[in-house]
């Protein structure tokens, strides 16, 4: 079982780890600990480096396999040998552009659902830019810069981000946790991890955030389609 460390503390871009397992087919290395965000919930995976020994390798893809998180490692070096101590060091920049941009997503869909009751379809982002998919039967310009307009104020607000673990069974408790149409929490959880804009959103989800609103930057609306009857697209920019 490999430790999560970001799911509690999002800001640490450098650890040491111990390698439990190498998967020699796939170039990829399971570690008894890892920063690396493995990609889940609509956000892609961390890159990074990995120092073993005296060499460098380059981390290309980071997933989650049951209970383990395996780095593939790039390159054509010989692996690492169980039971060797790495140094991971994430691609900082893109982490932290990431991590402003699912907290931005998280201000959209709280701002919508408080001020329209729609929810979470689909969603996806890439570093300063993503897309929400709402159930709204209509969309139009108007509707949107309002949008846009209430998710600035929210982050203008500068907003604290707290992130907590929690019994499933007292995480159920909290009223409109999921806020997806479709819940994807797998039925067999135990812990349930939570993030809340306090003031704003409380929702489980288990993905990297900044600590405020105020480190998100202006969000612009760069887009928006109709993806069906009651399935509408919103594209947004970080700025």
């Amino acid at each position: 079982m490999t430790e999560l460390l970001f799911q509690t503390d999002s800001y640490l871009q450098e650890f040491d780890a111990n390698i439990s397992s190498v998967l020699q087919a796939q170039r990829a290395i399971v570690l008894d600990r890892t920063a690396f965000y493995p990609g889940g919930g609509g956000q892609p995976c961390d890159f990074g480096t990995f120092a073993v020994a005296g060499m460098t390798y380059p981390v290309d893809k980071v997933k989650k396999q049951g209970d383990d998180v395996l780095h593939f490692l790039g390159g054509d070096a010989p692996l690492p040998s169980i039971g060797s101590t790495a140094r991971g060091i994430l691609d900082w920049t893109r982490r932290y552009k990431l991590m402003r941009t699912h907290t931005a997503l998280h201000v959209l869909c709280g701002t919508v659902f408080r001020d329209y009751g729609a929810l979470v379809t689909g969603g996806d982002m890439e570093p300063l830019k993503g897309r929400m998919d709402f159930e709204f039967e209509t969309m139009r310009g108007e509707l949107v810069r309002e949008i846009e307009a209430a998710v600035n104020r929210e982050v203008a607000e500068a907003r604290e981000i707290r992130v907590k673990i929690l019994p499933r069974e007292q995480a159920f408790q909290i009223p409109d946790l999921i806020r997806t149409k479709i819940n994807l929490l797998p039925e067999g959880i135990a812990r349930v991890r939570t993030i809340e804009i306090v003031g704003l959103d409380l929702q489980a989800d288990g993905g990297t955030h900044v600590h405020n609103t105020n480190e998100v930057g202006t969000i612009r609306v760069a887009d928006y389609k109709s993806k069906g009857a009651s399935n509408k697209r919103i594209y947004i920019e970080i700025e």
